[in-house]
């Protein structure tokens, strides 16, 4: 369409540098030394639990919080004085910030208008916007005659009709139902990949940010945990907290000695790459758990527990003096039956 063709100035996204930014209210740290890059045209989310920072990086990107120190730069440039009317960013907010006495139309248009922008072309680029997020013949409408869903798209359409190279969204989806939210997700990341703009996104749903993320920051207590790909987020979490959070997991306390890995009551197991000798945490997801004839695994363990979760069967099993392991299978385990059990596929975690 010809019409979305004179709206594509953001094709690139901008490169977002977060340089050593630290961030505190009176004696209370909210971001300690934060650093990272974020990448011309890249869905990239801030994830972690409520007062982690993620929400206070993300209004000091948009310049709604001043920092105490580092700096934030746009492709190189130093933005971290500039007001939020001039850093030229889409923003989201989490209750949608929609004004209930303007029409749709009027809503998307403040930022043109703000802008000076010619009034010919301010209906053109506003039509553009609502058909980006699917929406048609609403423009005379008002908020309140909108659904949750139908909102949060008035509320991107808004964030989109400036052309901004950097679009921000502060858990834009946490207000909408399970469902809609799957969906609407989905049409979010084909969004972003069509108009190429570079979004950063918070969440607090490890789901949501594997499912949407070039890569993810998991944040806790003012710092990033890891910054990594979805899959070595999940698959490969650097610290206890970071798998934890992210899924589910399992977790057994023991040592590094000779090559392998002792467990607290003296079982030896095998798992790839032991590293130096020290006191470790074995971590392996339930999926990851290998199930074996008894005798053929590092460990024999009795099912003491079984729960139904839809996708497959969660089963507890139990071994030595009162350790056990979750394990995910696809039929229902007798209880108390023995098997073995494989951790070919387990990391190890060092304490930081």
């Amino acid at each position: 369409m010809p019409e979305t063709e004179t709206n594509s100035a953001h094709h690139h996204g901008s490169e977002v540098a977060i340089e050593a930014v630290s961030k505190a209210y009176g004696d209370i740290t909210v971001l300690r030394d934060v650093n990272m890059t974020i990448k011309p045209g890249e869905f990239f989310t801030l994830l972690g639990p409520s007062g982690c920072g993620k929400t206070t990086l993300l209004r000091a990107i948009a310049g709604f919080h001043p920092i105490n120190s580092g700096r934030i730069t746009f492709d190189g440039k130093d933005i971290s004085r500039l007001p939020p009317w001039e850093r030229n960013i889409g923003f989201v907010f989490q209750n949608y910030a929609l004004w209930p006495n303007k029409t749709i139309f009027d809503n998307v248009a403040y930022g043109l208008k703000l802008r000076k922008i010619p009034k010919a072309e301010v209906g053109k680029r506003v039509r553009n916007a609502l058909q980006q997020v699917q929406l048609k013949n609403v423009e005379d409408r008002y908020p309140s005659e909108m659904s949750g869903g139908m909102q949060q798209r008035i509320a991107m359409a808004r964030a989109l009709v400036i052309d901004p190279p950097l679009l921000l969204l502060d858990e834009p989806m946490s207000n909408l139902d399970a469902r809609l939210r799957v969906s609407l997700r989905q049409e979010l990341r084909d969004l972003q990949q069509r108009i190429g703009v570079t979004a950063i996104y918070v969440t607090h749903d490890q789901e949501e940010a594997l499912e949407l993320s070039d890569r993810i920051a998991v944040m806790n207590g003012g710092v990033v945990e890891q910054l990594s790909e979805p899959e070595h987020i999940y698959a490969r979490p650097q610290t206890r907290f970071v798998a934890e959070f992210v899924g589910d997991a399992n977790f057994l306390e023991g040592h590094i000695e000779n090559g392998g890995f002792r467990l607290v009551d003296g079982r030896r197991l095998t798992v790839a790459d032991p590293g130096e000798a020290g006191p470790a945490t074995l971590f392996i997801r339930p999926e990851r758990v290998r199930l074996t004839e008894p005798g053929q695994g590092d460990i024999d363990a009795a099912v003491s527990d079984t729960r139904y979760v839809g996708r497959s069967w969660v089963h507890k099993l139990t071994f030595g003096d009162g350790m056990h392991v979750w394990v995910d299978a696809h039929a229902r385990l007798e209880s108390g039956h023995m098997f073995g059990l494989g951790f070919e596929a387990a990391t190890l975690l060092r304490d930081k």
